[in-house]
This record gives structure tokens, C-alpha cells and sequence, in this order.
């Protein structure tokens, strides 16, 4: 199994930025295989030997797509969890606000960006070893996922009384454990958005989480 390698990122030049936008649109659109240099290059009205002097290489215009879809949605989810703010009438705890609010930032963005399902989900189906550079990006952003609604798990479980006050792991052994059920909701509800199986997948994964929280 190769190493994952150190994820490396380039300063954007006006053409650089041209080329990025779209290589993004195209590997989302058609795939990152199914997309050559060649293509990008004329997309954007740049020389394939413009692409390759500001990138290196289609693997690192991989990574600076993949990266930048990344810090959009957490720049986007941030704002969705900054603005939960429950009512005087609402029971519920914070930390399950929040957590359904991750679900309905998921349905948004979806919605306006990703019609093809997840971008990460995608890539990875073409892109699974751990030597290429991008592999960290994947996997960096589903352990960023689980690690969110790990910690959001456990501000409902505090909130619901159910935390750690008697001096045992039983609170964070059963917050870990809600927080990964939380990802596989949340993930399986990505893939089936994607492939269309269903109308509404992230509202019935928000239903079932609501359900688990409550």
C-alpha cells in the first residue's frame, strides 16, 4: 500500500484560475479519467503549456478541485451552523439543531452544486490509492465529517442528559458511536441523491437522524 503523499497546493494566476474552473466543472460533469489536459486547456483558452507550467500535472488540477469544492462546503456549512438558533418552543437540545442543520446544508448544497451526488464519492470511485495526491483530500474530508457529527453527537447527548456526569466512558462510547450512525446516514443519503433512487434522500436521512436524536 503506497503512502499517502503531503497534500501540496498552488498559488492561483488569473489563467491558473481559468483552467480550474474548467477542469471543475468538467471532471464533475464527465469525470476526472474521461478528461484530458487537451480539453481543459481549450475550456479555459489557455496553452496546454500554460496549464502544465502553472499545475505540473492533471493530478495537482485533481487536487486544487477537489480541495477548493471542499473549503466552499465547509466555508457554506459553517454559516448554516453559526445561524441555528432554536426557538423559545424548541426542546430540542443545540447540539441536535445542529445536527439536523448539517442535513439541510447537505439537501441546500446538493441541490445547487451537486446534481451528480458528492464530488469526494465520485472521485474516489476513480481514484483509490492512497498514492495519488488527491486521496488525501477524499479521506480527508469524510474523517472531517465524521469528526463533526462525533463532536455534534456529543452536544446531544450532554444536552440530553446523557453525557459523562457519572465518571464513566459510556457517554463518549455511545456519543462516538451515534456520531458514525450519523455519517452513514448522511453518506448513504449523498449516494442516493446521486443515483436518484429516491426523491428526497437527505430529508428522509434528516428524518431518521431526528428520530436516532430524539
Amino acid at each position: 500500500m503506497s503512502p499517502t503523499p503531503e497534500l501540496r497546493r498552488i498559488t492561483l494566476t488569473p489563467g491558473a484560475r481559468r483552467a480550474l474552473e474548467a477542469a471543475s466543472r468538467l471532471f464533475y460533469e464527465r469525470g476526472i479519467h474521461a478528461v484530458g489536459v487537451d480539453l481543459i486547456a481549450a475550456e479555459a483558452g489557455v496553452t496546454k503549456k500554460t496549464l502544465y507550467d502553472r499545475f505540473g500535472s492533471k493530478d495537482q488540477l485533481v487536487v486544487e478541485y477537489l480541495a477548493a469544492r471542499d473549503e466552499r462546503w465547509r466555508a457554506f456549512l459553517a454559516e448554516r451552523l453559526e445561524a441555528v438558533s432554536p426557538g423559545p418552543d424548541d426542546v430540542r437540545p443545540p447540539g441536535v439543531a445542529r445536527v439536523l442543520a448539517v442535513f439541510d446544508a447537505s439537501r441546500a448544497w446538493m441541490e445547487a452544486n451537486s446534481p451528480r451526488g458528492c464530488s469526494m464519492v465520485n472521485a474516489h470511485a476513480e481514484i483509490d490509492d492512497r498514492g495519488h495526491p488527491a486521496y488525501s483530500v477524499i479521506a480527508g474530508q469524510k474523517r472531517w465529517t465524521l469528526e463533526l457529527f462525533t463532536r455534534l453527537a456529543r452536544e446531544a447527548e450532554a444536552g440530553n442528559g446523557n453525557g459523562n456526569g457519572n465518571g464513566t466512558k459510556k457517554g463518549p462510547r455511545k456519543a462516538d458511536q451515534l456520531g458514525r450512525t450519523l455519517m452513514l446516514l448522511h453518506e448513504g443519503a449523498l449516494v442516493a441523491h446521486g443515483l436518484r433512487i429516491f426523491p428526497d434522500a437527505l430529508g428522509e436521512a434528516r428524518e431518521q437522524a431526528r428520530a436516532l436524536l430524539t
